[in-house]
């Protein structure tokens, strides 16, 4: 004899229902959420950085670099637009 919850398990209703909210859970992620969150800053000294990570600074601030720049040109350009720390602007 069927119970109350093999009942419930079996319904229709109940499998729709729970596919339902699935989907929009999946459709709200898709649209408000960040499939591809953007990457953080890269942290420490530039000179240590790759030259990717160059590129997507200095993108991100607007400074778009050159193709044809070289690395210590792209380096330069990220120390020469970086924020001074606090304890350079202490001294």
């Amino acid at each position: 004899m069927p119970t109350a919850m093999d009942k419930a398990m079996q319904s229709r209703n109940m499998f729709l229902g729970f596919a339902g909210l699935v989907g929009l859970a999946g459709l709200w992620n898709l649209w408000n959420g960040d499939m591809f969150p953007a990457e953080g800053d890269p942290k420490g000294d530039p000179e240590t950085w790759t030259e990717t990570e160059l590129r997507r600074w200095l993108r991100a601030r607007k400074l778009e670099p050159s193709e044809k720049m070289s690395r210590q040109q792209l380096i330069e350009r990220v120390k020469n637009n970086m924020r001074p720390s606090t304890a350079q602007a202490a001294t």
